[in-house]
């Protein structure tokens, strides 16, 4: 899947390039020539991702452990975005919205066929980032971004009685902060500004509830990982 999501993102920035070029590059317009004066600018965010975990297995196991395995899930990103220019390079970008993740993770135990739990979120996402862009050619830029974002995840177990389900389940805290960085290209088109970037989000805290069930004891911590693929949209 990652393969996949890197393969789209490459071929994005090729037919971007390629239309860049077709509405005005090749004849030496320069769309949108006033675009970077203004300080402030807004717009959304799709994006897709592919999600999993970053684990550590428990140094006390059960007998009849025999193994864990991340088994990554696709999901969807949408985001408001606002940015504001600090300088002619550096910005800074709020983007507030929903992250649509889903994991899996499949376990192995003696005299039973594998075992798979997944875990749905639904993610309300406040990050801020960074974004340090380069000089603009003609209609297209490159830039690197980064910084730190807080989830809260709607869809969370947290708060469910383990000793009242009927088989097991994976709980995992609702909150959560997680690093983000990644790089990209801005496309000057005639109307409005298209950014094709890929992110990775690396989960800064343990969110795994150690409850002593079947699933939560194998494991030291659990932290989240995705890798996102966004096309932004900027006027």
């Amino acid at each position: 899947m990652m393969r996949t999501l890197l393969s789209f993102f490459f071929l994005a920035v090729l037919v971007a390039g390629a239309t860049s070029e077709a509405w005005g590059q090749g004849n030496g317009r320069k769309n949108l020539p006033s675009f970077d004066a203004r300080p402030y600018h807004f717009g959304f965010i799709l994006s897709g991702n592919q999600s999993d975990f970053n684990f550590a297995i428990a140094d006390s196991l059960a007998d009849d452990f025999r193994g864990v395995a991340n088994l990554p899930q696709a999901g969807f990103n949408m985001h408001l975005m606002a940015s504001y220019t600090i300088t002619r390079h550096l910005r800074v970008r709020f983007v507030p919205g929903l992250s649509f993740q889903d994991r899996g993770l499949n376990y192995v135990f003696d005299g039973q066929s594998d075992v798979v739990k997944r875990t749905e979120a639904v993610n309300l996402d406040i990050p801020l980032l960074l974004k340090w862009r380069t000089d603009r050619v003609n209609n297209l830029a490159a830039y690197a971004i980064g910084g730190i974002k807080y989830a809260r995840d709607f869809q969370s177990q947290e708060d469910v009685n383990q000793q009242l389900q009927t088989d097991n389940i994976l709980r995992l805290k609702s909150g959560n902060l997680a690093a983000d960085v990644g790089a990209g290209i801005d496309i000057f088109l005639p109307f409005f500004k298209l950014s094709i970037q890929a992110t990775t989000e690396h989960g800064l805290l343990n969110v795994l509830i150690p409850d002593d069930s079947n699933y939560a004891n194998p494991l030291e911590y659990l932290k989240t990982r995705s890798f996102v693929l966004s096309f932004c949209f900027e006027g």
